[in-house]
């Protein structure tokens, strides 16, 4: 019996045993630690916002479920002290050391008070979750974060509360003034929802809306009274615990008209005089949305909706072309994509909690996954990683299982030196050949592949403003493209095969090259070579290498 079993079976064996008491006993609560102040950073770390670019341009943000990061307390759920006492792994607030992630940005998952494990079901928006800490423990993370030059955004959930939410046990009675803050009808209309699922949910009390889930009635959005209180919450949190923004949920859902149900005017309206709103109280305050949906319909709700939204289109081309190794999938995608936004105006990323994790869609490929880091942390656009996903976290649904605690050693048993006692969910089965102890002090680690890639795109304007173009790799094997500033010219080039790569050649019609460059490999190995530039200031037939290792990366500098 492997460990992993062995410790199942004792945990079964413990469940069993206390359904049999009256009581249970409470972990013993550990003290709460106190967390070394940061090494000094810039005078003021988060002045950003490079070439006139807004400051969510030069960050990289990180997705975190707190309920699986760390947990300071002993009772096996993550918490908001947990997540302190890690902040210097994600970015100590040193730009001149590498031994941190150095992601500038931090997106938390609901924090808010919920009866859910997720979070999504608010009962309570201004109340941080008492399984996770205090009001005044979110404050002090901000504190911390702000200290290290990190921005902090946090989920708003506004489609719809849980069903346990005051506002929704009011409009269960008709007479109540609060029925019109959901979506009632006495009888059920009788269509389904937008992916063929049942939405009306009835009782004595009449049938409600609930887009998702029976648990989370959607709200009335179109009730001027459910408007200003949502504002108000937003206030709340901008204004009072000092959030940088929020990542707002299931925009597209926001207002249903009959059997059209996302997408529609009525949503983007609302989404329109909220932007005034939000922007009215901090012009700095930042907001991506998630409507997974098509490029063209996520392109509709930016700007002037939400300030980006994130690429689900993109996203999957991504994985299908490094999983197929073509390297023109994703040329073309990105290329409609950079020609379509505002420059920089969209949120990339590889996976979220709602789809199974990278490495496990990748068939456990790490060298795939270094690709695909690659690809995020040089494009154009705003980066997110989600947790875990530095060091090659696996995970396939259901849910819990793509939101497991965080492997940070693996000579801890199940608990994974994530807490001191039983996590509320397992780890993967990998913990023991997985993890950022393992990982960290390994230089061909993926955890260290990803540093050194966060620290690049934080170093060079190229890499987080420049504009892009696309270079035809000669290839279908091979991706290149280019980012460039009139101060910084960087090319990125990917070798997709899993064998080496000698049939290729760069061209480039018409580049930014005004004269001969001397090339500088900022990250990858090998005897490196110089482009000739051609008159239109591109070049022709470049090999930068003899041989491009198999599933290689190189991020290329020419001064």
């Amino acid at each position: 019996m492997n460990d992993y079993n062995r410790y199942l079976l004792l945990f079964l064996l413990f469940v069993l045993a206390a359904c049999g008491t009256e009581t249970a006993v409470s972990p013993t609560a550990t003290p709460r630690p106190t967390i070394p102040p940061p090494p000094t950073a810039t005078p003021d770390p988060l002045v950003q916002g490079t070439n006139g670019y807004p400051w969510w341009n030069d960050t990289v943000f990180y997705e975190i479920f707190v309920r699986s990061f760390y947990d300071s307390d002993g009772d096996g759920k993550g918490d908001i002290n947990g997540l302190i006492e890690k902040l210097n792994y994600l970015n100590d607030g040193d730009p001149a050391t590498t031994d941190d992630l150095g992601v500038t940005g931090l997106w938390l998952m609901p924090i808010t008070q919920s009866p859910s494990y997720h979070g999504y079901d608010v009962a309570d928006y201004y109340a941080v979750d008492d399984e996770y800490g205090t009001v005044e423990d979110f404050r002090r993370l901000m504190t911390e974060a702000h200290r290290r030059g990190i921005r902090v955004i946090v989920d708003l959930v506004i489609n719809h509360t849980g069903r346990d939410h005051p506002w929704f046990q009011e409009s269960r009675d008709a007479a109540n003034n609060r029925r019109d803050w959901y979506v009632w009808a006495d009888e059920d209309p009788g269509w389904r929802g937008p992916q063929g699922q049942k939405v009306w949910r009835c009782s004595r009390n009449g049938c409600y809306y609930a887009v998702f889930w029976d648990g989370m009635p959607d709200l009335n959005l179109q009730n001027p009274d459910v408007t200003a209180e949502l504002q108000d919450i937003t206030r709340f949190w901008l204004e009072e615990m000092g959030v940088d923004g929020f990542r707002m949920d299931a925009i597209k859902y926001f207002i249903e008209k009959g059997p059209l149900q996302e997408n529609t005017n009525e949503t983007h309206a609302w989404l329109r005089d909220f932007h005034t709103f939000y922007k009215d109280i901090n012009p700095d305050a930042f907001v991506v949305g998630e409507a997974w949906t098509s490029t063209q319909q996520v392109l509709d709700y930016t700007g002037d909706e939400v300030d980006i939204a994130f690429q689900f289109d993109l996203a999957e081309t991504v994985f299908n072309s490094i999983d197929n190794r073509l390297g023109v999938m994703v040329g073309k995608e990105q290329s409609q994509v950079v020609a379509d936004f505002p420059p920089g105006q969209y949120a990339i990323f590889l996976t979220n909690h709602d789809q199974n994790r990278i490495l496990s869609q990748l068939d456990e490929d790490e060298g795939k996954a270094k690709l695909a880091a690659t690809w995020l942390l040089t494009s154009p656009g705003v980066p997110f990683i989600y947790y875990g996903e530095e060091i090659g976290m696996i995970g396939t649904k259901p849910d819990e299982d793509i939101r497991r605690p965080m492997q940070w050693c693996s000579d801890g048993g199940l608990k994974a030196c994530f807490s001191t006692h039983t996590p509320w969910r397992f780890p993967a089965e990998d913990y023991e050949s997985r993890s950022v102890a393992l990982q960290d002090d390994d230089p061909q680690s993926l955890l260290n592949h990803y540093r050194a890639l966060v620290h690049l795109r934080n170093e060079y304007d190229a890499l987080r403003v420049g504009d892009w173009a696309l270079v035809d790799a000669g290839s279908a094997k091979a991706y290149a493209f280019l980012r460039y500033t009139d101060d910084e010219t960087i090319l990125i080039l990917l070798n997709l095969d899993d064998e080496a790569l000698d049939n290729y050649e760069l061209s480039l019609e018409l580049g930014p090259f005004s004269s001969a460059r001397q090339a500088v490999l900022l990250y990858g190995e090998g005897d490196l070579a110089a482009p000739i530039i051609n008159e239109d200031s591109g070049f022709d037939a470049y090999r930068p290498f003899e041989s491009l290792p198999a599933q290689s990366s190189f991020i290329i500098s020419f001064e």
